[in-house]
Formats: structure tokens, C-alpha cells, sequence
């Protein structure tokens, strides 16, 4: 067969010895006069217990490189190497990536097949070129539906579908055009960064104050905010978590910091959540996840976290730390800001209670007034930023 479902000489010569063929129906199709025995691929486990137990020399058939996203990886994982050999051949994503004139070394990868699609939706809006892999549920269009969601569509996508066979078919659109764009059960979806909206109007750190929206300009100020960022000693990859997170301000510009991280951001008074929204929208907050609950619920659900943030904690201080302490990943790293002494009194007791140490540092700001004759300094309050970790200064 032609394309990326062909077969070399080796591995044909291997098919015509053996015994027993495995594979998809469509797959099968392709030996009509195979001597041995068929068998439809159908259910995992099914296969696992007839390889277990056959001592005949049975094949199992895999489009492009098994190895791909493919079935050779549950083989692998459940039968000893030395009962297996791989033959692979063009992968689907390789081919396909070929046929749209598009290199693919700089490309991510992304399965969703049987998978959920909020870990696969976290990679792809990272990424500026990504192969999907997708299945019935997860389908390009449902891919194309959370895009929006997040406020990432500036994509160009390819759709290509039923590689390698007659019907074989590549459409080109764009994330808004897959929404209502039927698409084979074969396919892949491959996304390309095209734009990125509003983001080239605004700076990665130093976001002014007013272009949030925010209720009451409760908000962490702009100079302040750059202070707690540098305390929470930001990597690329981390997992984040923003408890009381307001308007949103710095879960935006810490998402702006680490584009391949994730940031979980806790906000569930209804005076902020349409704020918050609509600040997530403005600046593009692709890994910015809003989760709607007071903290400490709603926080058993997301992943460990290498840093958190405590903007606001409604009276539940003591119980938010003691539930981010049985959370924290070692090195892990907490950010409080408080404006009270009381606020500040309490947080530092209750975490050295829980064994960290702690830094505190006093932000005091004043800045000049504009549209006036001289230049007046006007004070903000001061800001405690306190830095816990656990181990040693």
C-alpha cells in the first residue's frame, strides 16, 4: 500500500511467515490472502492474554512507527523485550506534517486518544507548533471549542484526515473554523502559531495597575507585585498556585513568566470572578486556570504545587497553610502579602509552627502625582511580603 501505511521488505517477509496476524480491521484488510490465522484488535486486553499464552509466531499490525503514540508502547510495558521486535515505518504525524510542506522538528507532540483533554489542552497552548492526536470525544472540534475558551485561537490548523488512504483529505482553517468542521475518525489536527491577541500591547512584568479590572482597586500593586514575583523565584515549569487571586494580576504575569507552567488561580467571591474572567480574556492567560472555591477547598483536585501565592485567605489563614503544607513538593516556596500587623503576626507564627523559615520584607512605595504643578510624592500603605520555605537560610 502506498503511503505512510506501507510496508518495507523486511517487514512483509515477517508478515508472510507468520502465524498469526493482530490488527485493526482496516488493517487486516490490507493481506486478504494471508494464510494464517486473523485476529480483529479490539480490546487491549484481550491481545495481552493471547500473547501471554500463544506460542506461535504471531504479528501485530500498527499504522506508521508503533512506537508513535502506538501500541508497541503497551507491549513494551507488559511483555519481556526479548519476545518482541519493531519494525516501524513513516510515522502518521511525520507524513502528515509533509504533505501540508511544514518542518516538524520543532513541533510538540500530543495525544488526547482515550485521554482527558485538561492536561492536553495545558501542553498545546504552550506550544507554537503541536500534533494532536485525537479520538472520537476528544475531537478536533471539542479541541477547538477549549481553545476558545482560554482565549488561545491564534492558531493556524491544519485537519488532516484518513492519511495514506483514498479518501485521504488536509483542510486548512482556523481554530474558530474547526468548531463546525466535521472530521474523519482518523485524523490528525496540527496547530501552528499564527497571533498572539493583544499580548505585543502589554510587557511580560509591570502591567499597569488600571489596565486590570478590578473591584474596589483591590489589587496588587504594580511594584509590589513585582517584588512578590521575585519571591516566589519563578521556573519555567512549575506548578502554581494563586489562593485569593482577586483580579487575577499576578497568576497573569507569573503565567507571562513561566509560559510552560501552570497556574491554578482560587477565587470564588462573586464580586471578583467576573474581573478576574475578563482579565484572564484581556491578556491571553493560556495557563491560567480559574477555579472557582474558597480556599482550603477546591485545592485536593489540582496538582502539587512547587509555589503558592496567599493573596487573600478569608479568614482561613491557618487552615490554608496547613493545607498547602501537606501539599508543598520539597523546595517548594510560599508568598503571603499582608497589609495588617495582625495579618502578618499570624502568618509568620503559623508557619514557623509548621516548620519554615521565613523572610519577611516591608514594601513601602510612594510615587509621584501626575498632572500637578510640582512633584508631590503620594505614600501607599506599606506591604508585607513574606518568603517561607522549609530547611535553612
Amino acid at each position: 500500500m502506498e503511503g505512510w501505511e506501507g510496508f518495507g521488505a523486511t517487514a512483509l517477509e515477517v508478515i508472510n511467515k507468520a502465524e498469526v496476524l493482530i490488527g485493526h480491521q482496516r488493517l487486516l484488510d490490507i493481506f486478504p490472502d494471508f494464510k494464517g490465522e486473523k485476529r480483529v484488535l479490539e480490546d487491549l486486553s484481550i491481545m495481552l492474554d493471547y500473547l501471554k499464552s500463544t506460542d506461535k509466531q504471531t504479528v501485530v499490525l500498527g499504522s506508521g512507527d508503533p512506537n508513535f503514540f502506538g501500541v508497541a508502547r503497551f507491549i513494551l510495558r507488559n511483555l519481556p523485550k526479548e519476545r518482541i521486535e519493531i519494525f516501524p515505518n513513516v510515522t502518521s504525524v511525520q507524513y502528515a506534517f509533509a504533505r501540508i510542506k511544514e518542518p516538524w522538528d520543532d513541533a510538540v507532540f500530543v495525544s488526547v486518544h482515550g485521554r482527558g483533554l485538561k492536561s492536553a489542552i495545558d501542553r498545546i497552548i504552550a506550544a507554537e507548533k503541536v500534533a494532536v492526536l485525537t479520538d472520537g470525544v476528544n475531537s478536533p472540534s471539542a479541541i477547538a471549542k477549549e481553545l476558545i475558551d482560554r482565549g488561545a485561537e491564534g492558531y493556524e490548523a491544519w485537519l488532516c484526515e484518513d492519511l495514506g488512504l483514498p479518501t485521504e483529505k488536509f483542510t486548512k482553517t482556523d481554530v474558530k473554523g474547526l468548531v463546525d468542521l466535521p472530521a474523519s475518525p482518523l485524523n490528525i489536527l496540527i496547530l501552528i502559531k499564527a497571533w498572539e491577541p493583544n499580548l505585543e500591547n502589554y510587557p511580560l512584568i509591570g502591567i499597569s495597575d488600571e489596565e486590570f479590572a478590578t473591584a474596589k482597586k483591590l489589587i496588587t500593586k504594580e511594584e509590589v507585585r513585582a517584588v512578590t514575583l521575585a519571591k516566589l523565584q519563578l521556573q519555567d515549569d512549575l506548578v502554581m498556585w494563586d489562593i485569593g487571586a482577586g483580579s487575577g494580576s499576578v497568576s497573569i504575569e507569573a503565567g507571562n513568566l513561566m509560559p510552560n507552567g501552570k497556574i491554578f488561580a482560587l477565587e470564588k467571591n462573586p464580586q471578583y470572578l467576573s474581573f478576574i474572567r475578563d482579565n484572564l480574556k484581556k491578556f491571553v492567560a493560556r495557563n491560567v486556570m480559574l477555579i472557582e472555591a474558597y480556599a482550603p477547598e477546591g485545592l485536593d483536585d489540582l496538582p502539587d504545587p512547587d509555589r503558592v501565592f496567599i493573596g487573600g485567605s478569608g479568614g482561613m489563614l491557618e487552615e490554608i497553610i496547613e493545607a498547602v503544607d501537606r501539599r508543598l513538593r520539597p523546595e517548594g516556596q510560599i508568598v503571603l502579602n499582608a497589609v495588617t500587623l495582625d495579618t502578618l503576626t499570624k502568618a509568620v507564627e503559623f508557619l514557623e509552627d509548621h516548620g519554615y523559615t521565613v523572610e519577611v520584607t516591608c514594601v513601602n512605595i510612594a510615587k509621584t502625582r501626575g498632572l500637578t504643578e510640582y512633584k508631590m510624592f503620594e505614600s501607599h500603605n506599606p506591604v508585607y511580603i513574606i518568603a517561607a520555605w522549609k530547611g535553612e537560610e
